[in-house]
């Protein structure tokens, strides 16, 4: 869910006017860069693209229980910009490059006035963050250097020790591509529900409704109402922890093609020691009879499903099933992963394809850390191309 619920005269202090509220704020900054490359079929050219973020917020003090916040983002290109920025955020002499959907842009990413003054209970009105769950449907798409965030009214109450809940009202979703194109806007009038319990050291039930109006893309208005489980158990004790996820889908005010389907993930991971094993499968269920109708994830942070390689950030119209292993583990100060990805159609059965991802990162301190990455796609379907990525990525906080 969201960060958890702020408790009153939390830092920054409680301040007795608005002047030493405001006096009493806490200014950071974060800068990120990133290269990232793509060798994929049916391009002239490689993509090449090197781009900074640069962060800068600002949180208030604590006024009568209520604080402000605000921050800053902007995106610049160094020294290589051999890419398609995709959306239509670039020119068409950039159609020979495949896409890096970093475009530059400067604008505000967060904006909001909180307010924690009844117990347990956090309330926020304005453009603001909204992680759920593993942002398998409702996300920040955090890998992309443009941030998606919600304007939005958002209340979270803690129940008890065991149970919150979460709700929003999102009236328009900033999508990755900025401003300046229809595709990074989308007003919509979106409710989302999230309820969970932690049963007592087993793990987490949580309980969710989506119900999606978009008024811009009308295929991605969608009702959702799901099930899932997270938990830890041990097997021949050794640490396993697992999830298993059910839902249903049904399309929604003006979506134009009438159909249900459903999702299903379990996924486990079980620590070996020095290596941590990796598996799990995922489905999004579609059928060509129903006009092609598959199960959508419209708000979700994609790039952390169906392999890094994005290849599957629209569902398919045949559905999909994605079948994982793989291996995390540490290196010394290093952390590393693997996964293989068996992916293929739920309607038919046909293979879309197989892909490896590799990544290995490391922390010098709180403040900074390097992460290196690579996606290897390989298509078993003419409606895919072979794709190679590379990603080089330096952060650091202040």
């Amino acid at each position: 869910m969201m960060a958890g619920v702020g408790a009153l005269c939390a830092l920054p202090a409680c301040a007795d006017t608005l002047s030493e509220a405001a006096g009493a704020g806490e200014v950071h900054g974060s800068l990120r860069y990133r290269y990232e490359f793509v060798d994929q079929d049916g391009f002239g050219d490689n993509a090449n693209a090197s781009t900074l973020r640069a962060r800068l917020n600002w949180l208030s003090g604590q006024y009568e229980g209520f604080r402000a916040f605000a921050e800053l983002d902007g995106l610049g290109v160094l020294f290589i910009d051999d890419y398609n920025s995709g959306a239509g955020t670039s020119s068409l002499a950039r159609n020979r490059y495949p896409v890096v959907a970093d475009p530059d842009y400067l604008e505000i990413n967060q904006v909001y006035l909180q307010y924690s003054g009844w117990d347990n209970t956090n309330i926020r009105v304005g453009r603001q963050r909204i992680n759920l769950d593993n942002q398998r449907f409702v996300g920040g798409v955090g890998w992309r250097q443009n941030e998606q965030t919600y304007d939005a009214v958002s209340i979270e109450h803690k129940l008890n020790d065991n149970a919150r809940v979460f709700y929003a009202y999102v009236d328009n979703v900033n999508r990755i591509f900025g401003d300046d194109v229809d595709a990074g806007d989308h007003d919509s009038s979106t409710h989302l529900l999230n309820a969970s319990y932690a049963i007592s050291d087993t793990g987490t039930l949580t309980g969710y409704y989506y119900g999606i109006d978009n008024d811009d893309s009308a295929g991605a208005s969608t009702n959702t109402i799901g099930l899932r489980f997270a938990g830890k158990t041990k097997l021949s004790d050794k640490p396993l922890s697992y999830l298993v996820e059910y839902a249903r889908q049904s399309d929604a005010a003006n979506n134009p093609v009438n159909y249900d389907a459903d999702y299903f993930r379990i996924d486990g991971a079980l620590n070996l020691g020095p290596v941590t094993a990796l598996a799990g499968y995922e489905l999004l269920s579609g059928d060509n009879s129903m006009g092609g109708a598959a199960f959508r994830t419209p708000l979700a942070t994609l790039h952390a499903f169906n392999g890094w390689a994005d290849q599957f950030l629209g569902t398919p119209s045949t559905g999909l099933t994605d079948t994982w292993i793989g291996a995390s583990g540490k290196l010394d100060v290093w952390s590393w992963k693997a996964l293989y990805h068996f992916l293929d159609s739920d309607d038919s059965g046909a293979d879309f394809g197989d892909e490896l991802d590799l990544s290995i990162g490391r922390k010098f301190d709180s403040n900074y850390s390097i992460l290196l990455k690579a996606a290897l796609f390989n298509a078993d379907a003419v409606a895919f191309s072979d794709v190679k990525k590379f990603w080089l990525m330096f952060s650091a906080r202040y």
